[in-house]
């Protein structure tokens, strides 16, 4: 991987060189993609995002996009806290050295930002991780085998074990794909911990949003397939 910037009077990118030997400010549009590739949207929590597909490559746009009480005031856009601080180099950095030390992320390729006086916007472009679909519409449609949820929990360990902190785990944000590896995606916010072999107050905090998220999904769908004995065998695979 090699990080590369591009300055454009207000637009600024970082990217993987290695991956993208090209990229203009345009590519962060949709707009841009629909006469070139097969574009799809999709939902990502608080922001907006979009499959990008071609012959060359397949890839997913996100925009940044406030949530809580600022949204309707100010949407998209963020107070400037300097470049390197901004949501988008920040969470393509952290994307990046975690894709590095090879645990299941998206791979990054490329972070935007756009600078207007004390306001930014931005988005980021990784690279689609194949026939996937999130474990909230996996359950939407079949259960999970104790083996899988005990699967989900050694992989959160994992994280944890890295000082990886998620700072929005739930069921959206965890992937599985057809050979049944599993990924987490979504590092808006997320940093590194100090690593620690005891579970401290943060990581305590993730597991508990992730059980919040399921029994929330659970009680909003009737054919949400999700029991206490999942959540079981998830803290089984977390201890193991």
């Amino acid at each position: 991987m090699n990080p590369t910037i591009l300055n454009q009077q207000q637009h600024h990118i970082l990217f993987d060189s290695d991956s993208l030997s090209q990229i203009v400010p345009q590519w962060f549009t949709p707009e841009y993609w629909q006469s070139r590739a097969r574009l799809q949207t999709v939902s990502a929590g608080r922001g907006r995002a979009w499959f990008i597909e071609d012959d060359a490559q397949s890839m997913v746009l996100r925009h940044y996009q406030r949530g809580g009480a600022l949204a309707g005031l100010l949407g998209d856009k963020y107070l400037w806290p300097g470049l390197s601080n901004t949501r988008a180099w920040r969470e393509w950095r952290l994307l990046a050295e975690l894709f590095a030390q090879g645990l299941p992320v998206p791979q990054p390729l490329a972070a935007h930002v756009l600078h207007n006086g004390l306001f930014y916007r931005a988005d980021l472009l990784t690279r689609t991780i194949a026939d996937s679909q999130s474990l909230s519409v996996r359950l939407q449609q079949q259960p999970l085998q104790a083996s899988m949820w005990r699967a989900i929990g050694k992989l959160i360990r994992r994280f944890h074990l890295a000082g990886v902190y998620h700072a929005d785990l739930n069921a959206h944000n965890i992937l599985l794909d057809k050979a049944q590896a599993i990924y987490l995606i979504d590092f808006d916010k997320g940093k590194i911990m100090r690593p620690t072999a005891d579970t401290s107050s943060w990581q305590q905090a993730n597991l508990q949003r992730l059980q919040r998220s399921l029994n929330k999904l659970y009680a909003q769908q009737s054919s949400f397939e999700y029991t206490e004995s999942d959540w079981d065998a998830l803290m089984h695979g977390y201890r193991a």
